[in-house]
């Protein structure tokens, strides 16, 4: 585990409530595969499908990835180029983290939610369903996680530039 996320990051509000959404949105990759399972048994064994069911597949693997993200990036367990830093000291992986978040993550973050606000608007506007007759009603709040996913990694982003600043000043 990074040397800058393991200081009092978890102490702080954000990072705990961060940490408790991680936690409740990781049951629901069990859940994903239970329903995975009954879809594919109803199918195989019964010839039997529901629309709604199946799409409850893609609307948990979407909550599972996209509200999880901040939690990942909270427990280093991130997707990393490790050439910058692998071998370096505490100050300079905080340093790269420190870069890593102003430059690229933040920005990346923001300009996401500021094209996908409208997207995500005009869902909410028209309440969108699914396209299928039997399918899952709720497309817009599945098109919320858009906006979600980039706010709590932007929340997370921020404790841990917090951190890397306090392992800098040391």
């Amino acid at each position: 585990m990074n040397q800058v996320a393991t200081y009092d990051s978890v102490n702080s509000l954000p990072a705990r409530l961060i940490t408790l959404l991680g936690q409740a949105v990781a049951w629901l990759t069990l859940a994903m595969v239970l329903v995975t399972f009954t879809v594919v048994v109803c199918r195989y064994a019964f010839n039997l499908g529901w629309i709604w069911l199946q799409d409850s597949i893609v609307y948990l693997h979407a909550c599972v990835f996209m509200l999880a993200a901040a939690w990942a990036l909270q427990r280093d367990e991130h997707v990393r180029v490790d050439i910058f830093y692998r071998d370096r000291t505490p100050r300079q992986k905080a340093l790269v983290d420190a870069l890593g978040i102003l430059v690229f993550l933040a920005p990346f973050c923001i300009f996401l939610m500021v094209v996908s606000w409208n997207y995500v608007a005009v869902s909410w506007q028209i309440q969108e369903g699914s396209r299928e007759a039997s399918g899952l009603p709720w497309v817009y709040l599945l098109k919320t996680l858009i906006l979600l996913m980039p706010a709590l990694v932007l929340l997370q982003a921020s404790v841990t530039l917090v951190n890397c600043w306090r392992c800098l000043r040391s």
